[in-house]
């Protein structure tokens, strides 16, 4: 899943970046308000992580501004702003959370299951495939009751098929699920990381579609 952190303290950006990365996500970040709504208009986020002291723009002028593009993104504030007029008014302005700095990222990665789980479509806790249990909220899964290891990657990758199910996703939409701006990714990659699912799960688990993507059997 891919998230957009907006945040001008590099420190506590730093320090996200790396915190949430190592939980499964892929994470871009900008630091401008008047930043949010092209990264938006450039990038398949899942979920805005939005600061409100931001140069450039003001945080709250920056979700007005979003809201008017994009109404449908999940929006959790993190701010140092801890009067209850300042918390009324962010979730006014079109923000689906308020965390107040500094906080538990183990309670900030919970907060952002679950908004991803009600903006979602429904998805049951765990999916089952033959033998292969998808354990979809713990991101974890299990061949014949036997634990399967993943990557990172491979861990997006499988969610983001599973999360679409019946569908064939094409490589433009996990490609903009698996990589943030950052990340210098070789032509053959989202092969390499299908063929490991395969290699783990079952050669008949993806199915490609000739010059479409992929879709789960």
């Amino acid at each position: 899943m891919r998230l957009l952190l907006v945040e001008d303290d590099q420190l506590l950006a730093d320090g996200l970046l790396r915190a949430l990365k190592a939980e499964g996500y892929t994470l871009d970040h900008v630091s401008r308000g008047d930043e949010v709504v092209p990264a938006i208009q450039n990038g398949n986020f899942q979920l805005l992580l939005l600061d409100l002291g931001l140069p450039g723009l003001d945080g709250l002028a920056a979700l007005r501004a979003l809201r008017e593009y994009d109404r449908q993104v999940p929006v959790i504030i993190i701010s140092a702003r801890d009067q209850l007029d300042e918390r009324i008014g962010g979730l006014d302005a079109g923000a689906d959370d308020y965390m107040v700095k500094p906080f538990s990222v183990a309670e900030l990665v919970a907060r952002i299951r679950a908004r991803l789980r009600r903006h979602e479509a429904p998805t049951a806790e765990h999916v089952m495939l033959g033998d292969i249990d998808i354990d979809v909220s713990a991101l974890k899964v299990s061949r014949g009751g036997e634990p399967v290891p993943l990557s990172r990657r491979e861990m997006s990758v499988l969610m983001l098929l599973v999360r679409q199910r019946g569908r064939v996703v094409t490589r433009d939409q996990l490609e903009q699920g698996l990589y943030g701006w950052s990340d210098d990714v070789e032509s053959n990659a989202l092969e390499v990381h299908i063929h490991h699912l395969r290699k783990k799960l079952g050669s008949d688990l993806i199915r490609t579609v000739r010059g479409v993507g992929y879709s789960l059997n």
